[in-house]
């Protein structure tokens, strides 16, 4: 017997050159307790391996599901990043719930039953994020890196409930100020008048971006019962240092959003500290000063980004 998920959810997924990823992310979609009214694929590729995967998968489902579930699958190669890719999947969607996800994970068979149950519970919610099940703890010179140097707005709380998915099998809804892109969550009704910023390059914090955008008070939290795996498959993935990611990143959130305040100047002054400190060990430790090129082609990338001069920074 086959439900679906009330209020009405469009799952969006954005893929590229991942064929298996795909198949195995949307398996698991339809074989959910709850079914989605709406499957959204916004496929880059050149090839129809993925199309022709899908396709296969939706045709098994009964007819009478394949009447109710749409499926709308958008192939277009000259649509450029994950970032163009949600916003396109936004413009057809027509569910109460919009769900993005990546084309590589896989989802427990509850998931958008627990997520759709959250916002039932709670009609103030404005979007819910499942837990990831499978990220490791980090060694504990990141973790102490982080606790030292990652304050105020650039704190992650998601981490640690990642962390700890297990103990919080049972936990009622955590509250976040950012989602990962993996698998997020937003009411229709709050997000459609925001969009992804599609300046900013492939893959780079468009998710807590557009978090940031929805206000202050929006209200956004993690349901450790809507469990998924990030298989993080390294196909379309950035081979960039990692230093120029992070540093980009807090460049770019800083001065578009943050840049008022003692105490968030403080903050940002203290995380480029950290940077700092991380670009020197690892130039020491290489006898090279590829770390701290990498640091500060990040911090100017993100200004330039923050600036709305992003046809300058490279597209990844």
């Amino acid at each position: 017997m086959y439900e679906f998920a009330s209020p009405a959810v469009s799952v969006i997924i954005p893929s590229k050159y991942r064929p298996p990823d795909l198949e195995r992310t949307v398996k698991t979609l339809l074989e959910q307790t709850v079914l989605p009214r709406q499957l959204i694929i916004v496929d880059q590729s050149d090839q129809s391996e993925n199309r022709q995967r899908i396709e296969k998968l939706y045709a098994t489902l009964p007819p009478s599901i394949r009447g109710s579930l749409e499926l709308c699958y958008v192939h277009d190669n000259t649509v450029v990043g994950p970032i163009v890719a949600r916003n396109r999947g936004m413009m057809v969607a027509s569910g109460e719930i919009l769900a993005f996800f990546d084309d590589d994970v896989c989802l427990e068979r509850t998931y958008l039953e627990e997520l759709v149950a959250v916002y039932n519970r709670d009609r103030n919610i404005v979007g819910v994020s499942g837990i990831i099940t499978n990220y490791p703890r980090p060694p504990w010179p990141q973790r102490l890196w982080t606790t030292l140097f990652v304050r105020g707005n650039f704190h992650d709380e998601r981490q640690p409930f990642y962390w700890k998915a297990n103990q919080l099998r049972e936990s009622e809804p955590l509250p976040v100020r950012k989602f990962t892109g993996a698998c997020m969550s937003f009411r229709s009704e709050g997000s459609r008048r925001n969009s992804f910023d599609e300046n900013l390059p492939s893959t780079f914090e468009e998710d807590w971006d557009f978090c940031v955008s929805l206000g202050p008070n929006a209200k956004l939290v993690i349901a450790p019962r809507a469990r998924l795996l990030h298989m993080r498959s390294a196909p379309g993935r950035s081979g960039e240092h990692h230093l120029r990611n992070e540093a980009r990143s807090t460049h770019y959130l800083y001065r578009k959003h943050w840049s008022r305040g003692v105490n968030s100047f403080l903050c940002y002054c203290w995380i480029n500290l950290g940077y700092g400190l991380l670009a020197t060990v690892g130039s020491l430790r290489r006898r090279s000063l590829s770390p701290w090129r990498a640091f500060l082609s990040g911090a100017t990338d993100g200004k330039i980004l923050a600036r709305g001069r992003s046809g300058r920074v490279a597209k990844n």
